[in-house]
């Protein structure tokens, strides 16, 4: 087997190169290993220039960086065909006396006698290889960043588009991402959401947006400790940004008033977001998965009168609100009713009371109410579900499903038994409010009164007389004079008892 060897010349040794290597780690950011890489990729590509090819060059570093060195790894041979890549036996062995034929020896190189040409490929393939990984250490170090805030001070601005400084790289808020309310200059603070990242010929360029509705939910976490430890939870955010933000909350405990949180004493809270949005409105309101309450909270801060589902399916609502309540309902170029429809994924036609009241909402309510109690059993597996009873409450159809209570005649059942009595969180008041809403909205059969009087019916159909023609035997009735079949005249004479 050839066997690999060195010569015993060296070359003298670059005591600057070790402080440049990690001169140049520092500046940049780079790990050693990248560094180590480009400057071996340079040298390479400049020994390419030269010669031709770089598969038998051989670029070795001292383990303090203090030296670098490349070689030309070259086999030995009786009788050269190619000199690049082979050596004759005999000037191999004045380098090294022990090689032999067939061994592979290494040829210390001089970069300074390379031509200029050579010297200017190594010299852009480094600034290249620099930059790439520059530019892929900043992407790593960024791309985990991606929805989360950061801070930069203005810089300059272009079509529109703000440049931001962030210290190591530049940030774009483009046009699209600003909010109307915003103006800036030179050095201001700029606080934004990191939305995207782009790789550029001088680095990267971070995103930003200052209009993206997640950009409030995380000044919100910033403000609101219980939103940030998950004891209040964000159901969702809509906005028109520099105008107004709906935030629908909630929380699974009893004692936190998931709206006051996020407001604050005396608003402080809040005020705070809203200082960060220049001015910017915002509703902060409480999430009911009932989407009647919720509606009504979405439109806030308009109050409503009543809600009507118009449509489950399609999703489609009327609030009724007082005609004092109109114009807030609905909001400057219907931006209210607008954003109350995205944060709520429904319809909603607002109306006044008076208009309210000439629309004939009679039908769609006891339609409404029919679908809700009497659901197919194909298409709901909660056939005359407690929670689809109009006017229950949510507090209370809620502790009723965690007894294992969701059906109307389970809840019969039990009341009939005085077992509802023992339920944790149920009042007196409670059960009969809910029994009541029970007896006038559901009817109650009696499945045996039923079954007799399907059989009664049964048995008199079957107890009827049936009369046949004397002439021809067609089947004839007690009002017909004249036989359909063969036109015999006859008439019915009661018989005397």
């Amino acid at each position: 087997m050839a066997s690999k060897k060195k010569s015993q010349k060296t070359q003298e040794k670059d005591q600057g190169m070790g402080e440049a290597i990690r001169a140049l780690m520092q500046e940049k950011g780079l790990s050693e290993d990248s560094v180590k890489l480009t400057i071996e990729n340079m040298l390479k590509a400049a020994y390419k220039r030269t010669y031709g090819t770089a598969d038998n060059a051989v670029v070795v570093f001292e383990d303090d960086l203090s030296d670098v060195t490349i070689y030309s790894r070259k086999t030995v041979v009786d009788g050269v065909y190619d000199p690049i890549i082979e050596i004759e036996l005999e000037e191999a062995r004045q380098l090294d006396p022990d090689c032999e034929e067939g061994d592979e020896i290494d040829i210390p190189e001089d970069p300074k006698s390379w031509g200029r040409s050579a010297v200017s490929t190594g010299k852009q393939t480094g600034h290249q290889g620099l930059n790439e990984s520059f530019k892929d250490n900043l992407y790593n170090e960024y791309k985990d960043k991606i929805g989360e805030i950061i801070i930069g001070y203005y810089q300059r601005e272009k079509n529109g588009n703000i440049y931001v400084d962030l210290g190591k790289v530049e940030g774009v808020l483009p046009l699209k991402f600003q909010s109307p309310r915003e103006k800036y200059e030179k050095n201001d603070r700029i606080k934004a959401l990191i939305t995207d990242i782009k790789k550029t010929n001088n680095g990267i360029q971070i995103v930003l947006s200052r209009s993206d509705p997640e950009f409030v939910r995380s000044i919100v976490e910033l403000e609101v400790p219980e939103v940030s430890d998950r004891t209040v939870e964000i159901h969702k955010i809509v906005r028109d940004a520099g105008y107004r933000t709906k935030i629908a909350v909630y929380t699974n405990r009893e004692d936190v008033d998931p709206v006051g949180a996020c407001v604050g004493l005396k608003g402080n809270r809040i005020q705070n977001v809203i200082t960060e949005l220049l001015g910017e409105k915002i509703d902060v309101l409480k999430y009911d998965p009932d989407p009647t309450v919720f509606i009504k909270n979405a439109l806030s801060p308009a109050e409503v009168s009543k809600v009507i589902i118009l449509d489950a399916d399609k999703k489609s609502a009327l609030a009724i609100v007082p005609d004092t309540q109109f114009s807030l309902a609905i909001g400057k170029q219907g931006q209210n009713v607008r954003l109350a429809n995205r944060l709520c994924d429904w319809t909603i036609d607002v109306k006044t009371e008076e208009q309210a009241a000439d629309m004939d909402l009679s039908d769609v309510v006891s339609r409404q109410a029919a679908l809700n109690l009497f659901k197919d059993d194909e298409t709901s597996e909660d056939v005359n579900a407690i929670s689809d009873l109009p006017g229950i409450d949510v507090r209370v159809c809620d502790i009723l499903k965690e007894a294992g209570i969701v059906d109307v005649q389970a809840f019969i059942d039990a009341y009939e038994e005085d077992a509802l009595k023992n339920i944790e969180g149920l009042t007196e008041d409670d059960i009969e409010n809910v029994n009541t809403i029970i007896n006038q909205n559901v009817e109650f059969v009696d499945e045996n009164e039923d079954a007799e009087n399907k059989t009664e019916e049964t048995s008199s159909e079957s107890d009827e007389e049936e009369y046949f023609c004397p002439e021809c035997g067609a089947k004839i009735t007690l009002d017909m004079t004249h036989c359909p079949k063969c036109g015999v005249e006859f008439e019915f004479e009661e018989d005397a008892e």
